[in-house]
């Protein structure tokens, strides 16, 4: 197997530290805009990673530097306003294709998330290529557990309920998302999406549902709110379940922080003209706030990511779990240098491509996780040294 990595951030380079220790793969390629971030990210880890420099808007860039290396997976591990030349150029190129976020919705437009892969889908099937769509944690892990649940533990679901909390403090910001602030706009300030079995998809009003979720290993209670997200277009494709939703844990003050920047239209990726430069005011945003790569030293606390499922199990009895994986900074930090909610995604498309290494996952067309068999997957989890667990409720 050979690997391009487009994106040498804070996920990108995580996703080297943990692929570092694994042998499933010949070489893998971190490709960026800046090749002094794809130098760092591959800093120390050995021969079997290659910097290089990409433009991932560019279709025919990636196309060429998957041939020039001989590619035949695709990691794509930047921000969703790439995904499309990604995947289009990795198809190109003739190389399978894997991503943590899908190609973006247009509000208004009846557009949603992950459709314009899917419009796309019969003609990777037709190819006989596999574009695994959706493979971080969120989504990612939570599909996996969302088919775990349906396959093993339920005879009928009545909701798959994707919950995210954690308990971070960074010390020395008053604000410092730990994640893409660009992507949390996004997904933030979208409507969000609700699947239900007698209405299909629709959409509701930014954070809305609030709701106190009770989170394991110390977290505790977190309020969430419904949020836009891929697993609520994903999972009803392949998992029966009367309801679906995803709801994140992200504070009075971080929803506040959003509401404002909506209000300045700061959160705007159209450019405007500011002294005769053109500049989008999101990546104005984005960059004045800190590197959420280099935040690990001063995070305290955990991160927790799961799917909550509630139905019949197989006895016909009312049942409810929180399937869930859980990342301590401190651990993170300590093993392998990454703070806990990049690590948390970068591992599982290591995972997944350790899988389609081996062959214990398979497919053509464009697939989301849930399309495929969940034990090899959690049971290679655990293998990495960070095990998923289940509560029942």
């Amino acid at each position: 197997m050979r690997v391009l990595l487009v994106g040498a951030g804070g996920v990108g380079s995580a996703a080297v530290a943990i692929a570092a220790r694994r042998t499933f793969f010949e070489t893998v390629v971190v490709a960026d805009h800046d090749p002094v971030r794809a130098q760092r990210a591959v800093a120390g880890h050995g021969d079997r990673f290659v910097a290089a420099q990409v433009d991932a808007s560019s279709s025919d860039a990636v196309t060429a530097l998957c041939r020039e290396h001989r590619i035949t997976h695709v990691l794509n591990a930047v921000d969703p306003r790439f995904v499309m030349p990604i995947f289009n150029g990795a198809f190109a190129a003739g190389a399978d294709y894997l991503d943590m976020a899908m190609s973006l919705s247009h509000v208004g437009t009846g557009v949603k998330l992950g459709d314009e892969q899917f419009a796309l889908a019969d003609t990777w099937s037709a190819a006989g290529r596999l574009a695994l769509c959706g493979i971080g944690v969120e989504p990612g892990l939570s599909d996996v557990f969302a088919r775990y649940a349906a396959d093993e533990l339920f005879s009928e679901i009545d909701e798959i309920g994707v919950r995210d909390g954690a308990n971070l403090t960074v010390d020395g910001y008053d604000f410092a998302p730990s994640f893409s602030i660009w992507t949390t706009i996004e997904e933030c300030l979208n409507p969000p999406v609700i699947w239900e079995r007698d209405r299909g998809w629709f959409t509701t009003e930014p954070f809305s549902e609030p709701e106190v979720f009770h989170f394991p290993e110390g977290i505790g209670p977190v309020e969430c709110v419904n949020v836009e997200h891929e697993e609520v277009l994903l999972i009803p494709r392949w998992v029966k379940a009367r309801r679906v939703t995803f709801k994140y844990g992200l504070g009075d003050e971080f929803i506040e922080v959003l509401k404002t920047l909506h209000k300045l239209g700061l959160d705007a990726v159209s450019p405007v003209r500011v002294r005769g430069v053109d500049v989008s005011p999101r990546d104005v945003v984005a960059a004045s706030l800190p590197d959420p790569a280099t935040l690990g030293a001063r995070m305290r606390g955990k991160t927790c990511a799961g799917t909550w499922v509630r139905g019949l199990g197989p006895d016909g009895q009312p049942r409810e779990v929180y399937l869930y994986h859980v990342v301590d900074n401190e651990w993170s930090m300590r093993e392998y240098g990454h703070q806990a909610v990049v690590w948390q995604t970068a591992v599982n498309p290591v995972v997944a491509l350790e899988l389609l290494a081996s062959g214990a996952w398979a497919g053509v067309g464009v697939l989301g996780p849930e399309a495929l068999p969940p034990m090899p997957f959690l049971d290679l989890l655990n293998g990495y040294g960070s095990p998923w667990a289940m509560e029942e409720r």
